[in-house]
Formats: C-alpha cells, structure tokens, sequence
C-alpha cells in the first residue's frame, strides 16, 4: 500500500467540502497508520459516519467516537488474510515511509515560515555557513570535532535542516515553572544511580540465542501467575476457573490475551491462553458484553463471564490491572522547612544525523544547548550511529562504526565539560555497533579518563534510575509505536497514548507485548530478570517515532520527547524542572513537584 500523507487527507476532505484543521487531519493520519487504511478509504468512512449521525462535524471527539464505532468494528476479508495481507498489517518500512513523508512536508512548510521569537536571537543559519560551526567552537580538542568528511567521502551538511524553522519552540508542556526561564546549576554533585544495583541490574554483556523455547513457556506462565495472584488478592476473588470448563454459571478466569492468527488483533480475533494452573487451553473470547476495554496481545487480564458450551467464553467484566507503588526511600532525618535546590534534567534521543547526510550537527547544536542551559542531568538515548540510515546501510563511511561512536561520546563529554551537568548513555536496538539484543546491556567505555567517568553513567535498556530521590523509567525502544499498532479499545474515552502508558505501568513491564514486534530479539530469561518494572517511576522515558507528549498517566510523568531528527530536518528534546519533596521521618514521602516541556531543536 502506498504511503499516506496528511495532503491527501487534506485534498478528500476538500472534495467533500469537509472543513478540517491540522490536528483533525493528523488524528486521521494516525488512524490511517493504525488501521491500514488509504487516504481516500478514510475519508469515505468518516462520510458515512457522519452522514448516519446528521452531519457531524469533524473534531476530535467525532473521531474518537468514530473509530470505536466505525474502524475496530471493520471485518479483515477473508481467504487471503495469511499471504499479502499479512505482509501489509506487518510492514513497519511502509509506516516510516509514511512519517518521512510528513516530515518532508512540515519542513517545507517550515521553509517559508517566520521564525519563532526563541529563535530570533540565533544567527542566520545557510548551507554554506552551517551552525554547527558555532557549536564546535565549545568543543576543547580540534581531534573531538565530528567531521562529516571523516566519516564519508561525500557528506555535506543538511541544507533542510540548517534551515528549519521554529527552533526553541515550545510544542509541548506540563506544570508550572516558578521564575523566566528554564535554567539549572550544572550541578555534578546531583547523585545519579541505578535503583537496583548488583545481581539485580544489568551492567555487562551476556551471551544469547541459546534460547529455549520452553523457557519462554514457563517465563510468560510465571507472569500470569504473579499478576494474576496480585489482582486476585486486591479484588478479593476467592479462586480462577479454567476458561475451556463448560459451565452455566458465571466464573472468573485468568489469562494472556493472543491473536487467533498472524494478522492484527482485533475484536473477533480474541483469543484467551490460561496459564498452566487452568489448564493452558486457548479460547476464544466474545467481548460484544463489554461496555468499555483496550487489549492487546500479550496482556494478563482477569475477566467474568460464561462459557456455557466450553468452546468460546462470552466476557461481561474486565478487571483493571494494579500498578506497583512508588519508590520508598530508606528512612532519613531531614528537617520539614528543609527545602530541597531544583534539579533540571535534560532528555534527547537519536538518530543525531539527518537521514540524508551523517553530519552530527543536531548532536552540535544539543552540546550548545546544554551548555547555554547547564542542566543538572542531561539523558542521551540512542541510536547514537543508526543502523537505518542509508549510509550506514550502505557502508559509505571511511572508519569504523565503534570509531565514529568513540568519538560521538568523545565530543559529548568533553564538549559538556564546562557545563558540569551529569551524563547519562542509554543504548538503542538501532545502534550498529552494539549488541542486538533486548534487554541490551550497557556501552563500555573503559576508555574515558577518571574524572569524566565521574560525570558519566552508563545505563541498560530498559532500565530504572534514582535521581536525587526522584526515579526515571528508561527504554529507548520504541514501545509506543508497536504497542500503538496492536492495541485495540471500545469505549474507553482515554486517547491512545495514554492506554499504552497505562498498559505498561500496570503489566509493570518496559515491554508488555507478545509475541514482540519483529525487530526486537528478546532474551526472556534476562527480560523476566531486567525488563520487569519493581515499582512505579515518577518518570516514565519512552521516546518514539510517534508524536511527542508530556502528561501524568495515574500518578507517573510519562514523557516521549520525540527523537532529535526527524527525517532531514530537527526533531525534538525534553526536559524537566523536579522539586524533590523533603523525605519524612516515618521515611514517607509526597509525589515531587515536576515542571516538564518538549523543545524543537
């Protein structure tokens, strides 16, 4: 299927004299990717939709309700369902096909707009004159500069993205920020650590694919044994039923949610797996009782209902997942009028090159920010050397790709080195020199001085950290984009974005779905070890493809700050301004105050 941009959204809805904004047409861009859906096959639905409700407008809560109501109820045509059909509900190329198309468009927009005022002050960027340059000169060694030229023989800066527009602006906000500006200390003193420590964190390699497939058996069955018997206990159920046991009365089961095929999950493909206590049959499950639910596969859920004939199970209630508490931290003596200094933390995730030129100036252009804004904590995810960019792809590079990382980092930490901010590396699946497997370990670095190392923490993915008190949940995967592809929901008046965080923190995994998406090579003896979460963050890092956000999801902060580049042109950073709470005697402590924005680059 070709790919869907929001101009030929736009240009259907200008055939029906539909009246539209950007962000109705982004929800159906969105819809489109979500639901294998043309342009055109869209709007079609949406105009019988709105026919059927007396003209409707397009807003939206139109949209919301239309999807529930019109697309989860869609039947896929049988008969070819297993061949090309399969091929198109799992091709994650032509769903980022799709984004660079978007991103193509909005910097040409960006091309004839005004600047925002944040950018008024930064000096007029061109192709020949590149603002890298300026960047560059922080830097305290010539040998740590990020030469394009070293790295391929035909790398030239980006032109779309020295000029792209709107650079500083604000897309995205959370809280209140007491004072003008956003600004830190630079403190390195801040104490940045992972919450478990030894035999419990992932800090070295390990070998893998010497995977049984019966040790993914008994770790799948001993997660629906712990949360059932979690929910179990909080909803005082006396005992689950076996799911295939024909019965004529209502009963409550326990089960994994899972697809009756290959294709996408959707409400007629239900299937429920019991664990080994209730016998491990599957069965299909009727959900049309339900009032309101959000499943995707992979899920441990508790359901009430009746399978009368022992052959499909009709649910009448889903029962919510709880999520872990809060971090308790060991008991300390401060006193109450105490008042602990702010701490700011800045987030950025890769690529850190446009996708048509390996020049490292977005990564530039960062270092310049964290130096004008000396933040206390500065988290960098990867990719760091994108194993989807073409010239990697292609091996058009003069050195090595551990040579070309070295000397990213290198950059990094010396180009931040007046800053005093601590730097946190987190790795990527999509990082080409380093271990393809998830949960990934940690970057070596033995190579860094003493005193840098000091500044530096090296972290797995997915990991937890404690930052002053205050804990981040960490994966640089993109969890929002395969979770957001395999969700299905009715009636839930929450929008996506926020079920998928819910989903996590209540599965109390960085990764909840089943079986994974098809780049992630998971090791389900580590993950059962290292991906699980042991409590609920405040924040929650989850940066994706996907457009980004800030907002609290039942108590946690979840934040994607989207990537640094989009495509050719400049993406987006996060960052946060974290009063932490004084810690009581009783060693109790309230929720800290957390002031969060999603910055262009």
């Amino acid at each position: 299927m070709a790919s869907v941009t929001a101009e030929d959204i736009k240009s259907e809805l200008d055939t029906f004299n539909i009246a539209f904004n950007n962000d109705t047409v982004d929800k159906m861009l969105e819809q489109c990717l979500c639901h294998r859906l043309k342009g055109d096959e869209i709007v079609f639905e949406w105009f019988a939709f709105s026919s059927s409700k007396g003209q409707v407008p397009l807003t939206l809560d139109n949209l919301d309700q239309f999807e529930h109501e019109m697309l989860y109820k869609k039947k896929k045509p049988k008969g070819s369902s297993k061949g090309s059909q399969f091929n198109k509900t799992r091709d994650i190329n032509s769903i980022q096909e799709l984004i660079r198309a978007e991103e193509e468009e909005e910097s040409m927009l960006d091309s004839y707009s005004t600047p925002a005022k944040g950018s008024q002050k930064r000096a007029l960027t061109t192709p020949e004159h590149p603002q890298s340059k300026r960047g560059v000169a922080r830097l305290t060694s010539p040998s740590l500069l990020l030469s394009p030229a070293s790295f391929s023989p035909s790398a030239t800066p980006s032109q779309k993205y020295g000029m792209r527009g709107g650079r500083g602006e604000v897309v995205s906000s959370f809280g209140a920020v007491q004072g003008p500006r956003w600004m830190g200390k630079g403190q390195s003193s801040v104490r940045v650590e992972m919450l478990e420590e030894g035999e419990n964190s992932l800090i070295s390699s390990y070998k893998y694919m010497f995977q049984r497939l019966r040790d993914v058996r008994d770790v799948l069955t001993e997660k629906i044994e712990e949360l059932g018997e979690e929910l179990r206990s909080h909803f005082n159920i006396e005992e689950f039923s076996a799911v295939s046991l024909p019965v004529q009365d209502s009963i409550t089961v326990l089960g994994q949610v899972c697809c009756d095929s290959n294709g996408k999950l959707n409400a007629q493909s239900v299937l429920l797996e019991a664990g080994q206590e209730q016998g491990g049959r599957q069965v299909p499950v009727d959900l049309s009782e339900l009032k309101e639910f959000s499943l995707f596969p992979g899920q441990v859920v508790v359901m009430e209902g009746m399978n009368t004939s022992g052959e499909k199970f009709v649910a009448t209630k889903l029962y919510e997942g709880i999520p872990l508490p809060f971090h308790c931290p060991p008991e300390v003596k401060q006193e109450m009028d105490e008042v602990s200094e702010p701490v700011m933390v800045m987030m950025a995730c890769g690529p850190y090159t446009p996708s048509e030129s390996l020049t490292y100036d977005p990564l530039i252009d960062l270092i310049t920010i964290i130096n004008k804004d000396r933040p206390d904590v500065c988290i960098l995810l990867g990719p760091f050397v994108d194993s989807k960019h073409e010239q990697i792809e292609k091996n058009q590079v003069t050195e090595t790709f551990e040579t070309i990382f070295k000397r990213c980092v290198d950059s990094i930490v010396e180009g931040t080195k007046g800053s005093g901010c601590r730097l946190v590396f987190v790795p990527s699946l999509r990082d080409v020199h380093h271990h393809y497997i998830y949960p990934q370990p940690p970057f070596n670095l033995s190579y860094l001085s003493k005193d840098d190392s000091v500044r530096v923490t090296l972290a797995p993915d997915p990991c937890t950290l404690l930052i002053s008190n205050v804990t981040f949940g960490l994966t640089s995967t993109d969890i929002l984009f395969h979770m957001g592809a395999e969700e299905i929901s009715s009636g839930t008046g929450t929008e996506r974005f926020s079920r998928i965080m819910k989903h996590m923190l209540t599965q109390r995994s960085y990764y909840p779905l089943y079986p994974p998406a098809e780049e992630v090579n998971m090791d389900y003896d580590k993950f059962q070890q290292f991906g699980q979460m042991n409590i609920t963050p405040d924040i929650l890092i989850v940066p994706s493809e996907l457009r980004y956000f800030i907002k609290d999801v039942i108590g946690c902060v979840c934040v994607n700050p989207g990537r640094l580049t989009k495509g050719q042109v400049g993406g987006t950073y996060g960052r946060l301004l974290i009063q932490p709470n004084p810690v009581l005697v009783e060693g109790k402590r309230a929720s800290p105050c957390i002031a969060g924005q999603v910055v262009k680059i």
